[in-house]
């Protein structure tokens, strides 16, 4: 297995991913959130295909079936460089649309910086990029990710499965009934959770913010979010929105998790955006 340095903590970064792809055309590129996986956009990747786009979906370094290295403090750029060098991996020949949820947006934003000719558009969901989005108790407990990952650690299923059921009945009706989660993504959230390395929980202590950049992405872009998001202030997505030249809003009332909670209503809005670009 190939592997690359990082710039601190001397911990060598594999170059391997666990991703899937699927379907021929357009490339479409999707990057989950903190403590989740490529199984983020189950709901989304069939339509893609029917549609007549081509998937690209990876596990994050340390999380899903990606590798995990053992570390309790995990760096920003360690994750920016594995996902960077997946990205070349592909040998893709046109620029690709990028749809980041949550950290997602954070490397999806990174990458149109770094390389806006092979970026046609971007996609970004609840998006992360700064910690001032964050609450200030979510901000306090972040300072402490070795707690956060022993409580992860330490949790059995059975209570991690209970935890995800009242966070989505937390959140409202679905479109499916009294959940928000449909069944299917409640169960994967909890084998996310489960297997996701405890030193990725060290990430939102990388210091960095993407807020200054952000009028130079030029790139057609759309920013969706939930309305009733708790993780992210929902004031800091319409302010991304309007720093970006050439950026258009949607939102709903839902929480973190719109493309998951409500993907009907996300899917028609990622196709109509790509039927624009």
């Amino acid at each position: 297995m190939n592997s690359i340095s990082p710039d601190k903590g001397g911990i060598e970064i594999p170059t391997r991913a666990n991703y899937v792809s699927r379907g021929k055309g357009q490339p479409v590129i999707m990057i989950h959130g903190l403590a989740a996986s490529l199984h983020d956009w189950d709901f989304l990747i069939p339509e893609l295909d029917k549609a007549g786009y081509a998937s690209y979906a990876l596990d994050l370094l340390g999380h899903g079936e990606s590798p995990k290295p053992d570390s309790r403090s995990y760096q920003m750029d360690w994750l920016t460089k594995h996902f960077l060098g997946w990205m070349d991996s592909l040998g893709l020949d046109q620029p690709a649309v990028l749809i980041g949820h949550s950290l997602g947006g954070y490397f999806a934003i990174e990458y149109a910086l770094r390389f806006p000719s092979r970026t046609r558009g971007l996609i970004l969901v609840n998006p992360f990029y700064s910690r001032r989005q964050l609450p200030a108790l979510i901000r306090w407990l972040y300072r402490y990710p070795n707690l956060i990952g022993f409580f992860v650690r330490s949790t059995p299923i059975w209570l991690l499965r209970i935890v995800i059921n009242l966070t989505s009945l937390a959140v409202g009706h679905g479109p499916g009934g009294v959940h928000g989660l449909p069944k299917s993504a409640r169960e994967q959230t909890v084998r996310d959770y489960a297997r996701t390395a405890h030193g990725v929980y060290n990430l939102l202590n990388t210091d960095f913010d993407l807020t200054p950049c952000a009028a130079a992405i030029a790139v057609p872009a759309l920013v969706v979010w939930g309305e009733h998001d708790q993780t992210l202030s929902p004031a800091s997505f319409s302010a991304l929105a309007n720093l970006m030249p050439n950026a258009t809003i949607r939102h709903i009332p839902a929480a973190h998790i719109p493309h998951q909670t409500h993907a009907e209503w996300f899917n028609g809005l990622v196709l109509d955006f790509l039927k624009t670009i």
